[in-house]
């Protein structure tokens, strides 16, 4: 068994739902990013998401495309990122999740990519540009190294197509909670619980259910909880705490670890 799938069947057990914190990897310097994935992981976030930086980052919103743009001014690259996971795993057992577009995976070429992830104690990739009718290969390399292939679903999904990424994924489902990009919301949208409820049949006993775009508050994590999801994805309020911070990072770490605490409260079911 992988470890996303162990960390999911524990949360369970305790009757709790998952916390996955997203931030950009190299954001606003590389040298932070260890510290921020610990602040993090010491907050109670039980599966981190980190992103490598790319130029066109189709599915993000104005805060992350900002960190995507600081990060890659500092110089990172796919390599330095996974390096960082490599320390991050030296200290941590939390399972450690990489989103990407699919161009610096094909640059790095897939067996090139996955045997440096694995090397690394990646646990899985997401990512948001490939569709799963040209995943196979993909699918087959990433299999080969234990490392999950985590499939996007969006509101537009039909039940069949829908029916056909439950049956690629691993790890989880990503539930993309509205139309558009990411971004913090003020409130969790009607669509989105209609949504969660729409998925739930297809994943339910199959696959956990995690969703995101959107959710920034402890009361946006307790109302997907509440209503099935196996998970609450948060990255841009993570990322606007950081872009308020550069300039002190313990103020910053600070921040991190208590946004982290007060939102993995909200993942307890009544």
């Amino acid at each position: 068994m992988r470890e996303i799938e162990k960390t999911f069947q524990n949360l369970k057990k305790r009757n709790e739902g998952a916390l996955i914190a997203y931030v950009t990897g190299g954001d606003p310097k590389p040298e932070y990013t260890p510290d921020i994935v610990e602040a993090l992981i010491d907050g109670g976030a039980d599966i981190v998401e980190l992103g490598i930086p790319f130029s066109d980052p189709v599915a993000d919103g104005p805060t992350i495309q900002a960190a995507t743009v600081r990060a890659l001014k500092t110089g990172i690259t796919p390599k330095k990122v996974l390096e960082m996971i490599g320390e991050i795993r030296s200290k941590h057992r939390a399972p450690i999740t990489i989103l990407t577009y699919y161009n610096p995976i094909f640059k790095m070429g897939l067996d090139n990519f996955f045997r440096s992830a694995n090397n690394c104690g990646v646990n899985g990739v997401i990512v948001p540009d490939l569709p799963i009718e040209e995943a196979h290969d993909y699918k087959k390399v990433a299999d080969a190294y234990e490392i999950d292939t985590i499939f996007l679903s969006a509101p537009s999904t039909s039940r069949e197509r829908l029916r056909k990424i439950v049956e690629y994924t691993s790890g989880f489902l990503y539930l993309v909670s509205v139309f558009g990009v990411t971004g913090a919301r003020t409130k969790v949208q009607d669509l989105t619980v209609k949504l969660i409820r729409k998925t739930l049949p297809f994943t339910t006993g199959k696959i956990p259910l995690a969703v995101g775009f959107g959710i920034s508050e402890p009361e946006h994590v307790r109302t997907v909880i509440s209503n099935g999801a196996d998970g609450a994805i948060v990255g841009s309020r993570f990322v606007k705490i950081i872009e308020k911070n550069m300039e002190n990072e313990d103020i910053m770490l600070g921040e991190i670890k208590k946004c982290a605490r007060e939102l993995k409260k909200a993942t307890v079911r009544g």
